[in-house]
């Protein structure tokens, strides 16, 4: 299995990452992508892929932060995506929610990041939440611009974003909020989307899925969102895990 979002430069992990590793290996996780949230986190997210086979990285700065990073270029991503371990643009996106960073600075960032995706040809990891509308816009304006590739990383939007971005050839994570109780019109919008558009994640530390949650989340823990998946579809977890993989590998294309 291919775990596409894992924090684990995260402080939660500093202690015991080894043994986080450990867990995930056997847990049957044969490869990770570690996630860059801050373009000053970088080196450490890079550390750790470079430090390990089995993991690689991204490069970007995720929405909350784009107030901190607002000199940001597009060619600064371009330049650091150069490296072989770098496999994805972002996190980058839109979060209406918390309103940690102004909508025009997230906006900016977002278009920054996409840009590069552009540029390398590396998937574009998209972060929305309470910004469908204008997320969707977005992407269809700058699709209109030159194609790129998009991942709707722990999806639990709507309908309507998730149909747009399927438009643009998007492929859309589950994380272990598929396997919440309370979750009912995110399955309802997942049970919809192709399973050949569809990857696993764990989007770790949080987000633990069923029946662990409440727990700190780790990738050892995918495999019970693949179980939430294959429910949804009457399939077994093996098959959801080797659908996903396949999935994941097609839309990451420097992961080997």
């Amino acid at each position: 299995m291919f775990d596409t979002h894992v924090n684990l430069h995260a402080e939660a992990y500093q202690d015991d990452l080894n043994e986080v590793l450990t867990r995930a290996r056997e847990a049957g996780v044969t490869r990770m992508l570690a996630i860059c949230e801050r373009l000053d986190s970088f080196p450490r997210v890079k550390a750790i892929a470079d430090a390990n086979q089995d993991i690689w990285c991204s490069v970007g700065t995720h929405p909350h932060h784009a107030k901190d990073f607002t000199m940001t270029t597009a060619e600064e991503l371009v330049e650091k995506a150069q490296d072989s371990q770098v496999v994805a643009i972002g996190e980058t996106g839109m979060d209406l929610h918390y309103g940690y960073s102004p909508q025009e600075q997230q906006e900016a960032s977002f278009r920054t990041h996409i840009t590069a995706a552009r540029e390398t040809g590396l998937p574009l990891i998209v972060h929305t939440r309470e910004a469908d509308d204008l997320t969707a816009e977005i992407l269809e304006d700058e699709h209109a611009k030159g194609a790129f590739p998009i991942l709707l990383h722990c999806y639990t939007g709507g309908p309507d974003l998730c149909r747009r971005g399927l438009a643009l050839g998007a492929y859309v994570s589950v994380s272990g909020i598929l396997s919440f109780k309370s979750a009912k019109e995110v399955r309802a919008v997942i049970k919809d989307v192709p399973l050949d558009r569809v990857i696993l994640e764990t989007d770790c530390p949080y987000l633990t899925p069923m029946p662990y949650r409440g727990r700190r989340n780790e990738p050892a823990y995918l495999p019970y969102v693949a179980d939430a998946l294959a429910q949804l579809h009457d399939l077994s977890r093996e098959e959801v895990a080797a659908t996903c993989e396949a999935n994941a590998l097609n839309l990451f294309k420097r992961v080997s």
